[in-house]
């Protein structure tokens, strides 16, 4: 924006400075800046856009019109803008108008998807003349059965294809195959901005154009201010839809005029509805938002439609200032025809003379005649007493409309004028551009700025009191360490048994990931291992050792054989139990080690004793009895494998089922080859023993086995430790006693390193804020003034007295 104050042309710098210094504080980071670099990139910024948006046929284009006194936008019932027009202000001798295609490819695109809508056969080719001319016979043909152009949304799709295609055809020269060609009005030979208006308004030129930039000389541009004309939220063209919506969250959105349709159609759209959503959620429009209530005329014959408008303003807009209804028609063409006279019939044959070109000759009614005719004579705002207008049959609409101004003039083109409330809209719009836009950001900014100052004041006055606490000298320091050393000491004893108590319960709670892949590996090697026992499993050894065992006999039973593999599984599995469990246990309290000596009681007890009071010593002496406790726990367990299952000889059971078939199998013969031949069956009688007591071992008994053992010893121990921390009472005094001298010198250098800073950053805060208060008072928001921070002492009258200790909550500074 233009003429910016002189105190504000380093605005953004300040608002920065202080931005900054919030991030550089640790606490203060998670807030959250976003408004106030939206609010700040809308009070600096050179332009402030403001986007018209509604749906299809609101009446934006006519509005916009309305509210420069010049008809630069095109604008007809049942036509669609599919094209974003921007306007923005020139001197005038510097009007002109830019323009920009569409491409050929987009085109297509866009007659494509009017043909799947109307459900027309895909177009293949738009330079063909005769699909040309069988899409326009269709759409015709659409328009006709449905009663007119404007009569139904397949109409105004019908409608949007072939104002496509006249555009196609009839600038197929200037329009590119995939890029957008841009042109000025000088390469179109228009010598002023009315002659290019008119060329870009004629509905087929529109329908091919992209972009549209007028550069025009009104008071309402000036200072940055550009107006957005966009398609309709529920345009024809899917496309063009989607465009609106995406300018209305576009961050250079400042501000939203949004054109409503209830005056004519009784309600709001979801369209409408959803518009509004999107316009909410866009911080960079905040309350910027002009709800206007087009076509306001409609209401003026329809006592029910009227009704219904009030009962929606008054319950979805009662908290808004920024409502009003207008009729862009009759408030245009009402300030058009002011200028004209009985000469040009007014404005019949100046201001209307296009659109009263009949096809057959004859003279055609413009839509403001009959709309104008109609407010004469039904809209009842005009006094009988002041004005007897009528409206005779035996005359045409135009004649009529000709001798009723010829009758009253002026007086009654201003009384139409007032009741289009057109005037009243571009008052208030005119007002706030000019009076109360440049104040209303300048305050949004100093509101969002607001919370971080006082957020940044409170933190850095926090920090100075806190410092102003401490102690001064360095023996009264000393001796606040030495008085606050018994708890230091007792809390870090609770700490360290707090950490042993959290971990055991990981442990049993099955939430420590590490030892839960440790477990899961004992497991595996335990099922592997008994794989491999019984894949490899020997009759002969074992009838072998058993004969061995009983030197007198020459055979062995069935049942020697079981009991040798008994115990031969048993010991093996005893083995691979206790070296993984073993290895459990030594990974587990390794970590353990890791996290005691990351902990801060561990960094804290070093601190105090200049060692770790024995907590490392006494856990690896605790590794030991819990290696050993289960190295007993899995010897246990594994000598019970020696024994059969409760349940293998139960009757009914497949175990005493392939027992028997074994025993049939080796009592045919009493040499060792029958036994021998029955090695499978054997095997697979091991098996049906074995397996569920294994998984009863490894998935039950002994890891409750291991949380019991790890619970038993670990927390007993976490207690006792804690209280042989605390009897370090007399070690953990005389070590400090000699280092505190030193700690006391670093802690106040540090601490006066620390106070620099924060008169530093204040210094600085006040700075920025100083400066951003001269531009709000520049301004005149006297009210909106943002908190500085005073003096609450020096550096040099707090070193005074050899400085002071720093707390540990500002240590974390």
């Amino acid at each position: 924006m233009s003429d910016m104050p002189l105190q504000c042309r380093n605005l953004k710098e300040q608002v920065e400075s202080i931005l900054q210094l919030l991030q550089q504080e640790p606490t203060l980071r998670s807030q959250d800046i976003t408004p106030v670099r939206t609010s700040l990139s809308k009070a600096i910024s050179p332009k402030f856009e403001i986007v018209f948006a509604g749906a299809f046929s609101a009446g934006k284009s006519m509005l916009i019109n309305a509210l420069l006194e010049r008809e630069l936008l095109y604008s007809a019932e049942g036509h669609a803008t599919g094209t974003e027009c921007k306007i923005e202000y020139a001197e005038v001798d510097k009007e002109r108008v830019v323009l920009t295609f569409l491409s050929e490819a987009e085109i297509r695109e866009q007659a494509v998807s009017l043909c799947q809508q109307l459900g027309f056969k895909t177009v293949a080719n738009i330079n063909q003349a005769e699909v040309i001319n069988l899409l326009r016979q269709g759409s015709e043909a659409i328009i006709q059965h449905e009663g007119g152009e404007s009569q139904s949304e397949r109409a105004k799709q019908a409608k949007a294809l072939m104002l496509l295609l006249e555009g196609y055809i009839a600038n197929r020269d200037r329009i590119s195959t995939v890029t957008n060609a841009t042109y000025s009005m000088e390469q179109f030979n228009f010598s002023n901005l009315k002659e290019a208006a008119g060329y870009a308004r004629r509905g087929s030129n529109s329908a091919v154009l992209k972009r549209i930039e007028y550069y025009c000389n009104h008071p309402l541009l000036q200072d940055g201010n550009v107006i957005i004309d966009t398609p309709g939220i529920d345009a024809p063209v899917e496309k063009d839809a989607q465009l609106t919506y995406a300018k209305i969250q576009h961050p250079d959105t400042s501000a939203v005029v949004c054109v409503l349709k209830p005056a004519s159609a009784g309600e709001m759209t979801k369209e409408e509805t959803e518009l509004l959503e999107l316009m909410r959620e866009n911080g960079g429009v905040r309350d910027r938002v002009f709800y206007v209530f087009n076509r306001i005329d409609e209401t003026w014959y329809n006592t029910q439609l009227r009704q219904r408008l009030d009962d929606l303003i008054s319950g979805q807009f009662a908290n808004s200032r920024k409502v009003y209804k207008t009729s862009g028609l009759l408030g245009f063409y009402g300030s058009q025809i002011k200028q004209a006279s009985s000469q040009d019939r007014f404005g019949l044959d100046s201001v209307f003379a296009e659109s009263i070109k009949g096809l057959d000759g004859k003279e055609e009614t413009p839509q403001f005649v009959y709309a104008f005719n109609n407010y004469c004579v039904n809209s009842g705002k005009l006094s009988s007493s002041k004005f007897r207008v009528s409206v005779n049959g035996y005359e045409t609409p135009n004649q009529n409309y000709v001798r009723i101004l010829g009758e009253w003039g002026n007086e009654l083109i201003e009384k139409l004028i007032q009741d289009s409330g057109t005037e009243e809209f571009r008052t208030a719009i005119t007002r706030y551009l000019t009076e109360e836009k440049r104040p209303q950001l300048f305050k949004n900014l100093a509101d969002d700025l607001e919370d971080v100052c006082i957020k940044l004041k409170k933190h850095y006055q926090n920090v100075q009191r806190d410092l102003d606490s401490q102690p001064q000298e360095i023996e009264t320091m000393k001796a606040q360490e030495l008085q606050h050393l018994n708890q230091q000491l007792q809390q870090i004893g609770r700490e360290f048994s707090e950490h042993i108590n959290e971990e055991v319960n990981h442990v049993i709670n099955s939430s420590c990931d590490a030892f839960e892949a440790d477990f899961k590996q004992l497991q595996s090697r335990m099922i592997r291992r008994l794989d491999e026992l019984l894949d490899t499993f020997s009759v002969a050894s074992a009838y072998q050792r058993a004969t061995i065992s009983h030197p007198r006999n020459a055979t062995a039973p069935l049942i020697a054989i079981l009991v040798e593999a008994f115990y031969y599984l048993a010991n093996q599995l005893e083995d691979i139990l206790i070296e993984s469990s073993q290895q459990v246990v030594a990974n587990y309290f390794q970590r353990l080690i890791e996290k005691v000596r990351k902990s801060e009681y561990y960094r804290q007890l070093y601190r105090l004793l200049d060692n770790d009071g024995g907590i490392e010593q006494e856990i690896r002496i605790l590794e030991k009895g819990v290696a050993q406790a289960l190295f007993s726990a899995a010897s246990v367990e594994c000598d019970r494998f020696v024994r059969e299952s409760p349940r293998f000889y139960d009757e009914g059971t497949f175990s005493i089922y392939q027992f028997r078939q074994t025993l049939s199998q080796t009592s045919q013969g009493y040499d060792a080859e029958s036994i021998v031949e029955a090695e499978p069956a054997i095997r697979q009688l091991l098996k049906l023993d074995f397996e569920p007591k294994v998984s009863q071992t490894i998935r039950k008994s002994f890891r409750q086995t291991i949380n019991q053992t790890l619970k038993s010893q670990l927390l007993p121990m976490a207690e006792q430790q804690a209280d042989e921390i605390l009897q370090q009472y007399p070690q953990a005094r005389a070590y400090l006693e000699k280092i505190l001298e030193q700690e006391a010198e670093e802690k106040i250098a540090n601490n006066r390193r620390l106070l620099n800073i924060v008169e530093e950053n204040i210094a600085a805060y006040n700075s920025a804020v100083s400066s951003i208060n001269s531009c709000l008072q520049a301004m005149q928001l006297y009210d909106r003034l943002l908190p500085v921070i005073g003096d609450l002492f020096t550096t040099d009258a707090k070193f005074a007295n050899n400085g002071f200790v720093i707390s540990d909550m500002v240590q974390k500074v």
